[in-house]
């Protein structure tokens, strides 16, 4: 009788024991998703862009012979090589790639490189399409590219903090990081201490922001020396498109002393480039 009465009294008692660990597992568990839901809720969204082009194979062949005239007079072999571009050195490529090409012509000789750099926030609070525009804006004022105030802020006439007093100074330190080695590409290339911008003397070809051309867009125009008497000149587009930024450096040198590129024709050629890359990224 005593066995008998003892089991169950075992049984009821463990019983309960686990019952109680159970719906307090349940709840601390609760607790934890809820944490962690909530955590998620709160986090900033991320980039629209979660891959990049291949840089050598964004240009077309057609586009790359107009903007590399030189190439066509090649024999086909050469032609091909100057073609197939160079791939710039990067540990990345799902955060930033780049390509350049050179053509030389008896009469000038012209440089192209494009550069791919996709963004991303590590601060949840911060989305990455926000950080990206931090980087875009840094790249800009490093350009002496006037940044224009949010929309829904007033003009005030002043110059952005990020800005110089001289947009027009056409001299650049680099738009900023492209693919590898790429560092300085706004300007495409350090210019000397006497270095100078004529595009700043024509009206509406000095360094300005673009419109209509990704989310954010600015053009810099350099003229510098290639020497004691050459003059090189270049124009870099760069623009914002969510959580990527796009740099297109396009360069002339004469062959002749005293030459000087047209800023006009190289600017149309660089944001026509430009305008296809956002095109291909959109698609």
């Amino acid at each position: 009788m005593q066995r008998k009465a003892y089991v169950p009294g075992v049984a009821a008692l463990l019983a309960a024991l686990v019952t109680g660990c159970t719906a307090g597992d349940g709840t601390e568990g609760s607790d934890i998703d809820a944490k962690v839901n909530g955590a998620k809720a709160s986090a900033a969204p991320p980039g629209k862009y979660r891959t990049l082009l291949e840089p050598c194979g964004s240009v077309g062949l057609s586009t790359l012979k107009d903007l590399l005239p030189g190439t066509v007079t090649l024999p086909e072999e050469q032609q091909q090589k100057v073609l197939r571009g160079t791939a710039a050195v990067t540990y990345d490529t799902d955060r930033r790639v780049g390509c350049s090409w050179k053509g030389d012509a008896p009469d000038a000789s012209h440089q192209l490189r494009v550069d791919f750099e996709r963004v991303v926030s590590y601060d949840p609070a911060v989305s990455d399409d926000d950080r990206a525009q931090e980087v875009f804006e840094k790249k800009q004022g490093s350009a002496s590219v006037p940044i224009a105030p949010p929309k829904d802020e007033p003009e005030t006439g002043g110059a952005s903090p990020s800005s110089t007093q001289s947009p027009a100074a056409g001299s650049s330190s680099g738009a900023g990081p492209g693919a590898g080695a790429s560092t300085d590409t706004a300007a495409g290339a350090s210019t000397s201490a006497g270095a100078s911008s004529s595009a700043s003397a024509l009206e509406g070809l000095e360094p300005r922001a673009l419109e209509g051309l990704g989310d954010a867009a600015f053009l810099d125009d350099v003229l510098g020396r290639a020497g004691s008497t050459v003059q090189r000149r270049t124009v870099s587009v760069v623009f914002r498109t969510s959580n990527v930024i796009v740099t297109v450096v396009y360069g002339e040198q004469p062959a002749v002393t005293g030459g000087v590129p047209d800023s006009k024709e190289l600017q149309e050629k660089a944001q026509s480039l430009a305008r296809k890359l956002a095109e291909q990224l959109d698609e």
